[in-house]
């Protein structure tokens, strides 16, 4: 029996995410497990599999497309499978004619697969119902079009997004946020579509100024470091480290070493040399419970040419610091490509924020939910400092932990920077 392929939550809190590539071309058969298309959330490009066998009867969606959680994609089912019916509660055009295979084929593809009762525009007198797409519908309002203006070509007169960016072409205005936001996305990995152009405007009194539309990725970033911000209750605590003999350690490593190892790679071991010895760190706070981690797996902050992503590196406590150099070079590329999976960006209770190549001797980051705390640190720099009582002068290292309050605690915070400062001033042990 042919079945629907819907658009799977790919993401937490997510609601709708680009169809960037399919992957199993129409009449071809697939196996169980299978990957049938590439979708791509605000963050990262998400493979959506197969749960049985079938074959792929009819795409519903052009790759490109902005699609909501749990709209049809695609139709699967037998070969030969006759699934008129079921397009026709979509409310395509079905051909009365069926292919060589006896699979009925639909006049014309439509670009957005209407829902089963697309809900009606409301009516003003005898005036005709109109039908719109929701995206379509939002495009409109935000570019102050009404649905009456616009002739809708999709299925059944249905207005979708190409009808209104036709729209708002005529009008001669700049696109909404909502189409600017469509056109950033790639619709093909090999066709890459470019940000949104800055627009001048002139505004009433003052100078001219530039306004330049939010790509997807920052309104992500925005919106999760604002919920954050509301809702979880930060507070840090500082210490400063001598790494002199971890920069010794560093280069005899890169002597040897078949990967460039950075300082921060080797911070990166120290939180996990941390989070072994204070394991009651490892924690992240849930509405009914304290999950509590036996892996320690890092977040690593990547200001990547996309925008802000945070990749975890996970079982460090197992890994040598060539093998985190290794995969946090990867996501940085991976960043850059657009090809982070979800599954690289969920996970682990810590991050590391690493913003001393630009010379800062100290900030607080924010905390990255669900995870627990936030590691910032700053630029090594030479300073005076009391050894054994006597002054001496020192590469000294600014560490700066945010925590959430609710899953720890500030004497166990206290605790955890202690042990990270002694593996960065005792560096041995993070190859041991």
């Amino acid at each position: 029996m042919a079945t629907l392929l819907r658009v799977p939550e790919v993401a937490t809190g997510s609601t709708e995410a680009v169809l960037s590539e399919w992957l199993v071309p129409e009449n071809e058969a697939f196996d169980a497990g299978t990957a049938l298309a590439v979708l791509e959330t605000d963050k990262a490009a998400v493979e959506v599999e197969a749960e049985d066998g079938a074959t792929v009867l009819r795409q519903l969606v052009d790759r490109g497309t902005t699609v909501e959680v749990g709209t049809p994609i695609a139709v699967l089912g037998a070969v030969g499978e006759d699934v008129s019916g079921l397009l026709a509660e979509l409310g395509a055009s079905v051909s009365a004619s069926a292919s060589q295979n006896g699979s009925a084929q639909p006049e014309s593809a439509p670009s957005e697969p209407a829902p089963p009762e697309p809900a009606p525009a409301a009516s003003n007198g005898s005036r005709e119902r109109i039908f719109a797409s929701p995206l379509a519908r939002k495009m409109l309002k935000e570019a102050g079009i009404g649905l009456e203006a616009v002739a809708g070509t999709g299925p059944n007169g249905r207005i979708v997004r190409k009808d209104v960016e036709a729209a708002i072409a005529r009008a001669d205005r700049p696109a909404p946020v909502a189409a600017q936001l469509e056109a950033t996305s790639e619709p093909a990995r090999e066709k890459p579509v470019a940000e949104p152009a800055p627009v001048r405007r002139e505004p009433a009194a003052g100078a001219s100024v530039t306004e330049i539309p939010h790509t997807r990725i920052r309104r992500a970033i925005a919106s999760r470091l604002t919920m954050s911000k509301q809702t979880v209750p930060h507070f840090s605590v500082r210490r400063t480290a001598r790494i002199d003999a971890l920069l010794a350690l560093r280069k005899q490593l890169n002597e040897v070493s078949p990967a460039r190892i950075s300082v921060n790679d080797l911070i990166i071991r120290a939180v996990a040399v941390a989070h072994t010895e204070v394991p009651d760190a490892n924690v992240i706070w849930t509405e009914d419970a304290l999950r509590k981690y036996d892996s320690v797996d890092v977040g690593v902050a990547i200001a990547s040419g996309r925008g802000l992503v945070t990749p975890v590196v996970r079982g460090v406590e197992k890994l040598a610091p060539s093998a985190i150099s290794d995969q946090v070079k990867g996501f940085a590329t991976q960043a850059d490509e657009g090809k982070l999976k979800q599954q690289d960006l969920e996970g682990g209770s810590i991050a590391v924020s690493n913003l001393g190549m630009y010379g800062l001797d100290e900030f607080t980051a924010i905390i990255n939910p669900p995870q627990s705390s936030i590691l910032a640190v700053g630029a090594g720099k030479p300073g005076a400092v009391v050894v054994d009582g006597e002054l001496t002068v020192a590469t000294q290292l600014a560490l700066t932990l945010a925590v959430d309050h609710r899953a720890i605690d500030g004497a166990l915070a206290a605790s955890w920077l202690g042990v990270l400062v002694d593996a960065l001033e005792q560096p041995l042990r993070l190859v041991a």
